[in-house]
């Protein structure tokens, strides 16, 4: 066969907007750019996704198009020379990450139903198989994404916005207005908690309103250079965007509250003077580590009747109050960091039931000091307990 364009590549390449001619001179035309630019939308898809666009049924239909576009591509020669220079996502060099191929002579109607859509009948006064203007938008704001090459800066406040809201120091709420885009701002978009690192000047867009150009730095380790409006429509589309708020600036441990500060409770370090084999033989190291709402000593006062205090009188060794903190959420932190070291004890009550309580650790007293100053400082996500040292360890950074 000689070479060059057979019908089926011109139609082929008038699709993925090449008209179909030879090259008159060495540099680039306007179609052939048009077709980098397409090809350019699918490795962003796989920048940011890490895999190659599929046609599920259950993918959206923009990245099912790109599954298409791909196929088409790697089914034309001329594609393929214009392409594969670019190529540094290693996607011309096989189908691995397609799946089952489309006849190449479907029509627009047939190719969206095999997509799963269903086409209208032909109407001259719609235009047919073109994105609305935010179905274009969405599909620009999730493309612009690209890898955080500099994430390792801000790994460390995800790391601690999360140990904030399970704690109770952040809460999570619906984002009302724009002017709560700001930098230093944590979100939840798309399942995804995001971070504003970079505001750049505000500016007046065409139509009148005020906006202004963000970095939006994800903790999936990409980034985003999008609109303030952008970010704002994305959060009132997606049904579980919130704005993660600023942490409480009172104290979470002291002695004294202060001005308007509201005291949520107290953690309080007990010891037994149980006389159980299992406990009097390491008294000194295992402790009850809980919360309350109300004063200790009356929560204490009926010790030798409750099941949780080992049914033995106990002593009071330490107390943090609490202001302005879910405690709920702060006992349960705590409790998992120390979950390797929980006692493991049976007793039985005064109807002769077995009960294990399960707020007892063998940890020693200057451990659990330590545990609520690193809460206090933000830094606990980055330990964990070694029980054989009896300390707190430095967790090694993950890649």
């Amino acid at each position: 066969m000689a070479k060059g364009f057979t019908e089926q590549d011109a139609a082929l390449l008038d699709e993925l907007g090449v008209e179909a001619r030879s090259k008159e001179t060495s540099s680039l035309s306007a179609r052939e750019k048009r077709l980098i630019a397409g090809f350019s939308e699918i490795q962003k898809f796989v920048d940011v996704n890490s895999r190659h666009p599929g046609r599920g049924e259950n993918k959206d239909i923009f990245e099912r198009l790109l599954a298409v576009r791909l196929d088409r591509i790697l089914n034309c020669d001329e594609c393929l020379k214009v392409l594969t220079p670019l190529d540094r996502s290693n996607l011309l060099s096989g189908r691995g990450g397609t799946e089952d191929e489309l006849p190449d002579d479907l029509d627009d109607d047939e190719l969206l139903a095999e997509l799963g859509l269903n086409p209208e009948k032909a109407d001259i006064t719609k235009l047919r198989h073109v994105r609305s203007s935010a179905e274009k938008r969405a599909a620009e704001e999730v493309a612009s994404r690209t890898k955080c090459k500099d994430f390792d800066q801000f790994r460390p406040l995800f790391e601690k916005v999360q140990l904030e809201v399970s704690a109770g120091i952040r809460e999570t709420r619906k984002c009302e207005r724009k002017a709560e885009i700001a930098p230093r701002r944590f979100f939840i978009v798309g399942g995804l908690k995001a971070y504003v690192a970079e505001m750049g000047p505000v500016f007046t867009q065409q139509y009148g309103d005020k906006d202004a150009r963000l970095r939006v730095i994800f903790d999936n380790g990409t980034e985003s250079n999008m609109l303030r409006r952008s970010l704002q429509r994305a959060l009132h589309k997606d049904p579980a965007g919130r704005r993660i708020s600023d942490p409480s600036q009172r104290a979470l441990f002291g002695s004294r509250a202060e001005e308007n500060d509201q005291v949520t409770g107290t953690i309080y370090v007990l010891q037994s003077k149980s006389d159980h084999p299992e406990i009097a033989k390491r008294r000194e190291l295992i402790h009850k580590i809980g919360v309350t709402g109300g004063d200790v000593e009356k929560r204490i006062s009926a010790a030798p009747q409750e099941p949780t205090f080992l049914l033995a009188d106990v002593e009071i060794v330490a107390k943090y109050r609490l202001y302005n903190i879910k405690r709920s959420k702060l006992e349960r932190l705590i409790h998992r960091l120390l979950d390797s070291v929980r006692l493991k004890i049976e007793i039985k009550d005064r109807f002769g039931n077995t009960v294990t309580p399960r707020e007892w650790f063998c940890v020693p007293l200057h451990v659990i000091d330590e545990v609520v100053q690193k809460i206090k400082d933000g830094t606990i996500i980055q330990y964990s307990y070694d029980a054989k040292s009896a300390s707190l360890m430095k967790v090694a950074a993950t890649a």
